[in-house]
């Protein structure tokens, strides 16, 4: 491994090319906030990926280019006059550091640590901190725009903070199940569709909670019965006798059981 002036090195090493490509590259010179924006994503996206895949090699790649991002931003803002790369730094060292009393001492109690049970109580603190700096709510740091089943995952994790949770894994089956039938009621009674999405989103709900209970990432799981769906589908497709839209269901099904035979051999 680097040692740590290697690892500065590194750095420094890509703020020079950053300063270069910005000079005389004509797309990195065209480049904005916005126009880095969905790049971003994608690249965050990939990193997603590779962590499912167990492709350390693709990790460290995706850690490259999302290091790049950060610093092309950083450069943006220092040609606003707004902030640079160092700014951002010391701007998170400062918050770790204060959202870390038990590490780094409570300047509200003569800079003795602070005695923390476990991650738990630590995620509280944190939670608790972030209301002392001026957010308004628990729920404020919540980006709008994060995918649906991970907003919700995040926005129980955080409300949990002060106790608006559950008390057993018992009590929120109960709630799924008592989701599932207002579903299926409003479906059978012919509710109106807004009224039957809600009472969909309110399912998901749910399972998001007894996902968080039982120790499962909604997200994640959910993206690898994707996988799993998509590889048993391209081997109906790889293996059918014939065009897919001239076979029945149990001669699709037939095949989709003999992928899963196949996954189970290895």
């Amino acid at each position: 491994m680097n040692t740590f002036q290697q690892k500065l090195d590194a750095f420094g090493r890509l703020l020079t090319i950053m300063d270069e490509l910005r000079e005389k590259c004509p797309w990195d010179r065209k480049q904005t906030l916005e126009s880095l924006r969905n790049l971003t994503i994608e690249e965050t996206y990939e990193l997603a990926d590779a962590i499912l895949d167990h492709d350390l090699n693709g990790v460290k790649e995706e850690i490259g280019d999302l290091m790049l991002h950060m610093v092309f931003y950083a450069k943006i803002g220092a040609e606003k006059g707004a902030f640079d790369v160092a700014d951002a730094l010391h701007a998170i060292c400062d918050k770790l550091i204060s959202r870390h009393p038990h590490i780094y001492g409570d300047p509200e109690n003569s800079g003795q640590l602070l005695q923390v049970a476990d991650d738990e109580e630590v995620k509280r603190n944190w939670e608790q901190l972030k209301l002392k700096e001026g957010k308004k709510s628990l729920l404020a740091g919540v980006p709008n725009s994060l995918p649906a089943l991970v907003k919700a995952y995040r926005m129980q994790e955080k409300t949990k903070q002060v106790g608006f949770e559950w008390e057993t894994t018992e009590q929120v089956w109960a709630k799924v199940e008592e989701e599932l039938g207002e579903l299926q009621e409003n479906v059978q009674n012919g509710a109106p569709q807004d009224k039957i999405e809600e009472e969909y989103g309110d399912v998901l709900f749910a399972l998001v909670n007894y996902g968080r209970f039982i120790g499962v990432e909604p997200e994640t799981a959910l993206e690898r019965v994707n996988r799993k769906f998509k590889r048993r589908f391209e081997y109906i497709e790889a293996n059918a006798p014939r065009p897919l839209k001239d076979m029945t269901l149990a001669e699709m099904d037939e095949l989709w059981n003999a992928a899963k035979k196949t996954e189970r051999s290895g």
